[in-house]
Formats: C-alpha cells, structure tokens, sequence
C-alpha cells in the first residue's frame, strides 16, 4: 500500500475515535453538546442547530426583497382610505392567527425573523437623534458614510470651496494700427502667424504685417461692409463675407477672387472653415447656416431652425462639428450628418453676439448682454457663469494661456480666467485722436498663434494690439480675488 493511502486510512481512524461517541449516530446528533458549538447554549444540540441554519437561509432566501415595501407605497396604504385599513388589518390577523403544523418548526421560523429584526436595528440610522454629552456631531466632520443612499434625513452638506483664479499678467496697449476708413468688423490670423487680415465698413479686405503692423495689401471685390473673414490652415486661400450677401473666395497666390458662393438670402455676418474637411460655413441675416464645398462651389446643406439673424458660427473637427449663436437669444449644436439640431442652449436672455471655443479643451463660451458662460461638449452644460459685464458683448477670445477677452459696445475691456470666471483686468480702450467719443466700440477680437498678443477691431477704424505686461509678477499686482460663502447661483 502506498504512503497517501496509509495517511487517509490512519486519518479517518483517528477521526472516527474522536467523534464516534458525539456524531457517529442519530441519537447522538440529538445530544446536547459544548465541545464544538461553543457560541450555542449548552441545551442546543447539533441537529437543532443544522436545522435553525437551514430555515433562517430559506427565509433570507425567499423573503428578503420582500420583507417591507417600498417608501413610495408605504406612503401610499398609510393615507389609504378606512375601509381599506379596517380590510389590510383583518388579513394580517387572520395570517398570524394561521399556525405551523410542527410546533417546532413555528418557533424556529420566529427565532429566525426576531434574529433578522436586531440585526436591521442595529445598522447605521440616518435619522437626527438626541446628543447627549459634549462630544462632537456624528457628521461633525462631513457627511455621513451613507450619504449616497435614498433618504429623507438631514445631513451635513459637502464644505464647497472656490477653486482660486489663476493668476495673470494684466494687459497693456502696444500698437495702434489705422488704414481703415470705416469701421474694423472683423480679423483673422494666417496660419503662419506672420500677418492678420482685417475687413471693415470700407468694403475692402486688408493685410497686415503682424510683426510691423504695415499694410502689405489691400483687396477689392465687395460692395458693402465685409462682415467676417477666414484664412485656411491648409489650403493657399482666403474667404470673406459681407452685407452684400456675397461669399468670395480668395486665391493668395495672385490676389484675386477665384470662387464665388451664392445662395444667402440677405447679409452674410460670419464665416468659418472646417479644420479638416473642405467645408466652409456661413451665416448672417436669413437665419440660416449654409454649408459649401470649397471646391465645388455647391451649398450642400442649409440648417435652419433659428428665428433670428445669425451672429456666429463655429466649426469643429468632432461632434458636434457646427455651433451657432443668434439674436433669437439661443445657441446650438447641430449634427451635420442628419442636417438637424443636437441642442439647443436657452441660458441667455438677450441677443448672443459672441462665440469663442477653447483651443485645447473641449469647452466654449457665448456672450450677450449682462452675460458670459461657459458650455462643455458635446452635450452643451454649462460650466460657469463669469463676472456679469456692464454692457452689450460684441465679441469674446480666449487663448492657450486661459485668458479670456470680452469687448464691449461702449469701449470697456474685460479679461477673464477661463477656469474661475474671475475677472482680474478691467479697462477702457482708448479712442484715436481725432474720432468721437462714441467711437469707442469693440466690434471684433482675436489672439495670435502664439497667444501673446490680442487684436481688437474698433468703432473708431483702428486695430490695436494688446499684449500681457512682462514686468508685472503677483507682488506688484496681486490677484484681486475674495472667496463668496455661498455658492454661484447659474
């Protein structure tokens, strides 16, 4: 015989003279024992015991889900009328009154159900209870651990504190650039970041030399004001629009109108181009958002649905790829593949004049009267609401660095944090010698590649460059910032 089979014979030996006089027998099993069982009375034999296991794990089993109703219907039979209370109160006497056929059996069915009532009673309540003693609030320090659960009691709230602004150099004026004889209504940067092209109520297009500030070329081809211009990133072109209702596409290579779109019913106010597909967006007077193919010329999609004119117009690589904002107070998202809207933002109250997306995050800002918030994608939340401004927004930037610029109807400059809505640089823009008072406004903005330098387009036919002040640091000018106690109410 082998070496295992000698260890189990020996073993099975060993463990029948130890337990034979205890277990080896059904009279035996019915014989109280403390041996083994020691958490049981003395009286309890291991038979009684199994058969306690066995009927308290077929009541969990069974009953569990179904111990106490829920707090919904609970509420609901505890308002029924009499009738129904005086019947509920008839069946659950004539079920108590019904009995066992083992008495035996009666009693461990009790003793289980009794066993199962402390063990609930003593779990953790979330009702307010008297304190006696000095000690501490059970939820002295935050909320209780069963905070998540469904429950109608008091609990102490989470401590909310206000992320701090992050701290900027404030802005300066650099250069103040006149070439214009109307009014600056919009500015876009070329993707080398070399030079900026500008249009205005002069009806013509000018570029400029970044670095410089020098005119390099001016261009002629609409009749009214040039409402929006955009370079491509990836393509040798320009486009413009204006309140001519024309779109006209521009070949920088030898300077002239190559494509013309036609199809707006009335004044085109924005442009933008698609960063990665060959579309071009646009969007004025006629309430609608037109899709082109810049090689084709063909408006492939209008999107309609606003019922009023269009300020804005944004296109991105990802979904969803085209936002606008309107004079109807409203800003949405569309699905370019149905054509349709995915949501529609009514946050703000007034016309929405100004539409800026974030050049790293997926977030975006609008801006009307009295009102800045920010939206995250692609569902479009809000995320912030920022220091109420004083007037009418006409235009809203923001760079790499989270600056954000909002330019005003009557000549006032706000700079933003993007994470806070924190405004920590307020200021006037100041008017070229010469012009009215009342051609201070703010119509257009943008900031460079390099997000050190902002362009503003203005009511009194300049273009300034601001930039960010390099000898300033946080002890000579200290972040201007006081934490409120209450939350921000959106």
């Amino acid at each position: 015989m082998s070496t295992p089979e000698v260890c189990v014979r020996t073993s099975a030996k060993r463990t029948r003279e130890l337990f034979a006089d205890s277990f080896a027998s059904p009279q035996a099993l019915e014989q109280p024992t403390n041996s083994i069982f020691e958490f049981q009375a003395p009286t309890t034999s291991p038979l009684d015991i199994s058969a306690q296991i066995g009927v308290s794990s077929r009541i969990r089993n069974q009953y569990h889900d179904v111990r106490e109703l829920p707090p919904a219907l609970a509420a609901k039979m505890a308002t029924a009328a009499t009738t129904t209370v005086e019947r509920r109160q008839k069946i659950r006497k004539a079920n108590t009154d019904e009995k066992a056929s083992d008495v035996k059996m009666q009693k461990m069915i009790e003793g289980a159900t009794d066993r199962a009532d402390q063990a609930r009673s003593a779990r953790q309540s979330m009702a307010l209870t008297v304190r006696e003693g000095k000690g501490p609030a059970p939820n002295a320090n935050g909320p209780t651990p069963m905070r998540d659960t469904p429950s109608s009691a008091l609990v102490r709230k989470d401590v909310f504190r206000q992320p701090k602004p992050q701290w900027h150099a404030p802005w300066k004026l650099m250069r103040v650039i006149s070439g214009h004889s109307g009014w600056v209504r919009s500015l876009c940067l070329s993707p080398e970041n070399d030079w900026f092209a500008s249009g205005g109520g002069d009806r013509c297009v000018k570029i400029w030399d970044l670095a410089s500030g020098t005119l390099r070329l001016t261009l002629t081809g609409h009749i009214s004001s040039v409402r929006g211009v955009a370079v491509s990133d990836r393509h040798p072109y320009m486009y413009t629009c204006g309140e001519d209702k024309k779109v006209l596409g521009w070949d920088l290579e030898c300077n002239k109108v190559t494509h013309t779109y036609h199809g707006h019913l009335s004044g085109v106010y924005t442009i933008d181009l698609h960063p990665t597909m060959n579309y071009l967006a646009t969007g004025g007077r006629d309430a609608v958002c037109r899709l082109w193919d810049l090689r084709t010329k063909s408006n492939v999609m209008v999107l309609s649905g606003h019922r009023g004119t269009l300020t804005s117009v944004k296109m991105q690589p990802a979904d969803p790829q085209v936002i606008t904002s309107s004079m109807d107070s409203t800003v949405r998202l569309w699905d370019i593949r149905a054509g349709k809207t995915l949501t529609t933002l009514t946050h703000h109250k007034k016309s929405v004049r100004g539409l800026a997306c974030h050049p790293n995050e997926w977030t975006f800002a609008t801006a009307s009267t009295n009102s800045i918030k920010q939206f995250k994608l692609p569902a479009g939340e809000l995320m912030e609401t920022f220091q109420e401004p004083s007037g009418v927004v006409n235009t809203i930037s923001v760079n790499e660095d989270n600056v954000t610029f909002a330019g005003q109807d009557d000549g006032s400059m706000i700079f933003y944090d993007w994470k806070t809505g924190h405004a920590f640089q307020r200021s006037e823009t100041i008017a070229q010698p010469g012009s009215l008072s009342a051609e201070n406004g703010i119509f257009c903005s943008t900031f460079d590649r390099s997000s050190i330098r902002l362009l503003t387009g203005e009511a009194d036919k300049t273009i300034k460059v601001w930039g960010p002040d390099l000898d300033a640091d946080e002890e000579s000018h200290p972040l201007d910032w006081k934490p409120t106690l209450g939350r921000r109410k959106f």
